[in-house]
């Protein structure tokens, strides 16, 4: 099988693709794209941590620079609000915004959350086990991230319904070549979601609360900067990566222990798994499949140049199936002890949010399998067309 994001055989199942590519060598480059396609786990582990790659260019170089074309006038909105973001800044900005952010994920703090992230995740599975069954990315996969993160920043409840919804629209740009209908879906998203944030900002600023949002904004007054547009930036972030991988994780892994019978049989009957089958699961269908890099000096992998101003995407899912790295990388094995799996990242954008999305994966699972041990799905899902985020639109389920 030839790599083909848009294929729907490929999105299916690229890990047959990907294993051709590592056995073809470390890099290649693919036209439609005008990307350099990395897949090997040593090769993207290190190009994560290499400073001459950077996530965006712009602290360096100008578009003309890099030969690259300013986005259309129109697409302002996502990418004022995408820019912004400590994702896709470099430092100092990137280290000035995550060192703020980083006093929110403190060991600490999120060990304060896990009564809060164990009882909604009981909730949810009792709901959807007194309805016999039904959606479980709906039932319990979305609201328990959106509502922990939610709650983290301080979004009243009454407000959250367009969370998502925001969330899936913005995030459909960081597929390959997005199409003008995506964009336009994005921009409208971007604008709304920008426009709320602000309002919330200036609400928390007059009256504040135990929240991010207000603890940023304390932040900013005793020093720490942060411009208004990082502020609503740093907030939508952490909104979307906080609950997408998390979301396709959870509905992806279940329907991956469905297909797996005697993993999930030997799962139900030691629940102490549960810590190795959540990073199993990540590693074996890893929600997110491709991260983008700007080559911002040469560099050399294995006789090949990727000159400055070349685009690198890092093949996640490709390095979490890679033999030299994995044994039997083909296979899923919820005891596997040794499993070095890059679905975080890695290097200073490794996702801040790991411990949380650990959590969450773990709570879902673990109530998931105590109150409803004969889970069963009702019929094969359909899978989202995109590629780079890896996902199902839903999984029925009955109890």
């Amino acid at each position: 099988m030839d790599f083909d994001p848009w294929s729907p055989a490929f999105v299916a199942d690229p890990y047959p693709a990907y294993a051709e590519l590592r056995a073809r060598g470390r890099v290649h480059w693919f036209e439609p794209t005008r990307q350099f396609l990395v897949p090997r786990h040593a090769d993207v582990s290190a190009l994560l941590r290499d400073r001459r790659l950077g996530r965006t260019y712009r602290h360096r170089f100008t578009d003309e620079d890099f030969g690259r074309t300013p986005p259309p006038a129109a697409h302002e909105p996502f990418h004022t609000l995408n820019d912004h973001g400590m994702l896709d800044l470099e430092p100092p900005d990137h280290t000035r915004i995550r060192r703020l952010v980083s006093k929110a994920f403190t060991p600490r703090t999120i060990e304060r959350l896990r009564p809060y992230v164990h009882r909604l995740a009981d909730d949810l599975v009792g709901s959807l086990v007194a309805e016999g069954g039904g959606d479980l990315l709906g039932a319990v996969a979305e609201p328990l991230p959106v509502a922990v993160i939610a709650e983290m920043l301080g979004i009243p409840e009454s407000d959250r319904a367009p969370l998502r919804p925001w969330s899936a629209d913005i995030c459909g740009m960081y597929e390959l070549n997005p199409d003008e209908e995506t964009a336009a879906r994005a921009v409208r998203a971007s604008v709304e979601f920008s426009a709320y944030l602000r309002e919330l900002i200036a609400e928390r600023r007059a009256s504040p609360g135990d929240d991010l949002i207000s603890a940023l904004i304390a932040a900013h007054d005793e020093g720490d900067r942060l411009s208004g547009q990082e502020m609503v930036s740093t907030c939508v972030l952490l909104l979307n990566a906080g609950h997408e991988a998390t979301v396709n994780a959870t509905v992806g892994g279940w329907w991956t222990l469905f297909r797996h019978p005697e993993q999930l049989a030997a799962l139900r009957a030691d629940p102490g798994l549960v810590p190795t089958a959540v990073e199993e699961l990540l590693r074996h269908d890893t929600p997110l499949q491709l991260f983008e890099r700007w080559v911002l000096d040469d560099i050399e992998i294995d006789g090949t140049v990727l000159p400055r101003g070349s685009e690198v995407a890092l093949l996640f899912g490709s390095a979490n199936r890679d033999a030299d790295v994995f044994d039997r990388p083909g296979v899923l094995d919820l005891s596997r002890a040794d499993n070095p799996h890059i679905s975080f990242g890695a290097g200073i954008h490794y996702c801040i949010g790991a411990p949380l999305a650990r959590m969450e994966l773990a709570a879902s699972m673990t109530a998931l399998l105590r109150r409803a041990p004969a889970l069963r799905p009702v019929r094969e899902p359909e899978r989202r067309p995109g590629f780079v985020m890896r996902g199902l639109e839903g999984l029925l389920v009955e109890v």
